[in-house]
This record gives structure tokens, C-alpha cells and sequence, in this order.
């Protein structure tokens, strides 16, 4: 125990008796912060028991859902998942041909694709009855690209789909933002596709796919004027890509956007 509290004792100086003055107010503090400290806890455990039932409901409720979410992933969504892998067999068949076609084939296979053939559901068909799945979602993306590919009064619905898709880190993540920025593009909102295809640039870049986009990003961003953004792709393309198919073409239209720039 400290000199300063023993019975009868006395600062014997001044700056004794500054020590413990400044020792006593020490003490005081720490006192009153734990006086605090439980005036705080006691006020916990009131609002606690005042409200223990509200409490005990919102826990109840949250291993409610977690439950009925278990019980939908495991005994609905499950084998909807499988049943739908299944019914888009065929609309899958006629997307993939549809790809490697071309002219009025190409715009069948993706009519056939897009409302189902031999029996089986199309993409659309798909995407009603089985939403959620992931056989849904590449449908949208699948849908999306089939619109884009036929045109003409399509291009709403090729925005609506793939915007509508999820791909993730996946390549085609990119691809649908590409897609979405070519539909805007078509519809003359080419201000709009700008930020579309820059996306697409950066959702998983690689050495083919990524200057294609950024070269679709200047051009378009060119084409309304924004000559920053399209220094800042066609330089992109230079120092990242300077191997790529599109570094040529990149290097002129740097030029021109600089010059219109200044």
C-alpha cells in the first residue's frame, strides 16, 4: 500500500504533497469510470430484460427463415434446377448452332432457340418457369444474345436479358455488358454503351477479349465527343496490349482523340 494512505501520514513537502493530490484525483477518475461503466452495464441488462421478448422473437424469426431457405434449396429449388438443366436441352442445341450460322438460318435458330421446338421449353419459356435456377440465368444471357444477333425492333429486349443475367467473374460477364453496350449503341444511346463496354473491359480482363472492348469503348466515346475517356481506353490498349490485334488501330484513333482533345 502506498506511504500516502497510512493512517496519520503527511506530506512532508510541497512536492509530496502534489504526488498525492495528484494520486488522489487519479483515484477519484477511476472510480467514477467504473461507477460509469456499471451504471452503463446495469442500464444493458434493464433494456435486455424489458425487451427479452421482443429479443427471443427476432432470434425465433431468423432461424425461422434460415430453415425454410435450407428446406427451399434442398427439396424446391433443387430439383427444379435439375428439371430445368433437362427441359433446356434442346433450346441450347439451336442457341450453339445459331452462333456458328449465318443470315436468315442464323435468325431461325434463334427464333427456335428464344420459343422451344421438338416439345421442349424455349429460353424464354426457361426463364418464366424456372427463375432462379441457374439454367434461368444463362437463359437470360442466351436470350439477351439471341435479340442482339436478330436486331431490327429487338434490341430492348437484348438490354433486358442480359441485364437481367448474373455471370459473375465468368467470361461471359463480359460479354453481356458488351452486349448490352452494342444494343445501346443500336438505339442510339451511345453515350449509355460508353460505360457499358468499359465495364466489360474490366469484368475479367484478358489478352483477347479486353482490347476489343476498350477499342469498342473509344470508339464510342469518340463518337459522342468524350475524347478523355477515349485517350484513357486507346492508352489502355498501347501500354497493356500493345500485342493485340487492336493496338494498330488503337494507335491511330490515339492520335486523333489527343489532337481533338487539345
Amino acid at each position: 500500500m502506498a506511504t500516502y494512505n497510512k493512517r496519520g501520514y503527511k506530506p512532508k513537502t510541497k512536492k509530496e504533497k502534489e504526488v498525492v493530490e495528484e494520486i488522489l484525483d487519479s483515484e477519484s477518475t477511476t472510480a467514477e469510470v467504473f461507477s460509469t461503466l456499471d451504471e452503463g452495464a446495469n442500464k444493458t441488462e434493464e433494456w435486455v430484460t424489458r425487451n427479452q421478448n421482443t429479443i427471443l422473437y427476432i432470434i425465433g424469426g431468423l432461424a425461422v427463415v434460415a430453415l425454410l431457405w435450407w428446406a427451399y434449396t434442398q427439396f424446391i429449388l433443387g430439383p427444379k434446377s435439375e428439371e430445368a438443366v433437362v427441359e433446356m436441352t434442346q433450346s441450347n442445341i439451336y442457341y450453339n448452332d445459331a452462333v456458328n450460322a449465318s443470315g436468315d438460318v442464323q435468325d431461325s435458330l434463334y427464333t427456335l432457340a428464344l420459343e422451344g421446338g421438338n416439345g421442349k421449353f424455349g429460353l424464354l419459356r426457361i426463364i418464366d418457369e424456372y427463375s432462379g435456377t441457374d439454367a434461368a440465368n444463362l437463359a437470360n444471357y442466351q436470350a439477351g444474345m439471341a435479340y442482339l444477333n436478330i436486331g431490327g425492333t429487338n434490341y430492348q429486349k437484348a438490354i433486358d436479358h442480359l441485364s437481367a443475367y448474373n455471370g459473375g467473374d465468368s467470361v461471359y460477364e463480359g460479354l453481356s455488358l458488351a452486349g448490352i453496350g452494342d444494343a445501346l449503341v443500336q438505339v442510339n444511346q451511345t453515350g449509355d454503351a460508353v460505360s457499358y463496354y468499359m465495364k466489360a473491359a474490366q469484368s475479367s480482363p484478358d489478352e483477347f477479349s479486353t482490347p476489343k472492348y476498350l477499342l469498342k469503348a473509344a470508339n464510342a466515346a469518340i463518337a459522342t465527343g468524350d475524347n478523355s475517356t477515349a485517350i484513357k481506353a486507346l492508352e489502355t490498349i498501347e501500354s497493356t496490349y500493345g500485342d493485340s490485334d487492336e493496338a494498330s488501330t488503337a494507335k491511330v484513333l490515339l492520335g486523333q482523340a489527343q489532337a481533338a482533345g487539345n
